[in-house]
């Protein structure tokens, strides 16, 4: 009489069987399968002994179920993303939850190298200069008008430039005559002397110090030999070729103001009609 060779879980025999040979004991395919094999998460059949299995964080699947759940393509051998939950091949998730670069319009694959500003994302080789198409990278920019310019383009195409040295003006400046002017741009034609915050006047639209335009150009007054320079409201007497500041306009005898009053010229002087009329 020959020994028993049956299937630890149906307890038929399996000899002339195919069977599976386990710790627990021999096993015909049927029950080795229903007892073992694992349930494909996505058609929730049993994932035979002599299948394929693919397994992903604690789901089984047929190779043949293991698909993007949006374009049914195999991702047995291909790079794939979950996202809630779902299988998707790269191409499709790109497709739905990537950006697009706003200047090729080609998908920005997620985990490459990429620029966002504004609401708009960019290939970091995509965002380039409008002035001279450099990558801008990590450097600083200037958005104009929907474009987007490195710092030394801006300057050159839209910065201010200097009256006098041509030169742009970043930062600071002065304006003279409607003009934008450097600081130490803006000098004393005469002296050199830095003008910006300080009082001064021009002659032939060149700007002067008002010590310089006193003693090049004003007039001397006939009293005391200083120039009329008429800055800062300053008031001034004229008679003939002769012309006198306001409070040296005085009677030479009597010292009397003759602002607004009758006078009579004596020679190199000026007097009040009392005085002249008293008589040397």
């Amino acid at each position: 009489m020959s020994e028993s060779f049956d299937c630890a879980k149906c307890s038929e025999s399996l000899y002339g069987r195919k069977y599976i040979q386990t710790d627990s004991g021999p096993y015909c395919v049927p029950c080795y399968d229903n007892t073992f094999a694992n349930t494909c998460a996505e058609c929730q059949q049993l994932i035979g002994h002599d299948s394929r299995e693919l397994f992903y964080e604690d789901r089984h699947f047929h190779e043949g179920c293991f698909r993007c759940c949006r374009c049914q393509r195999s991702l047995a051998d291909e790079p794939f993303t979950c996202q809630d939950s779902e299988l998707l091949c790269n191409d499709c998730y790109c497709s739905a939850f990537s950006s697009q670069c706003s200047a090729c319009g080609e998908t920005v694959m997620p985990g490459s190298r990429k620029l966002e500003y504004g609401g708009q994302t960019w290939h970091e080789h995509c965002f380039l200069c409008s002035g001279c198409e450099q990558p801008l990278g990590s450097r600083s920019f200037v958005p104009d008008k929907g474009a987007h310019y490195c710092v030394p383009c801006y300057e050159n195409k839209f910065a201010p430039r200097c009256a006098r040295c041509s030169k742009t003006l970043t930062q600071g400046g002065v304006t003279y005559r409607d003009q934008p002017w450097h600081r130490e741009c803006l000098v004393c034609t005469g002296c050199q002397t830095p003008l910006a915050g300080q009082q001064f006047t021009s002659r032939d639209e060149d700007p002067y110090c008002v010590a310089c335009f006193g003693e090049l150009f004003a007039p001397k007054c006939s009293s005391c030999k200083s120039p009329i320079v008429g800055l800062g409201g300053g008031k001034y007497v004229s008679f003939e070729d002769r012309h006198w500041h306001h409070n040296c306009f005085s009677c030479a005898r009597c010292s009397t103001s003759l602002v607004g009053q009758g006078f009579v010229p004596d020679g190199d002087q000026v007097l009040c009609q009392g005085c002249s009329q008293a008589g040397p």
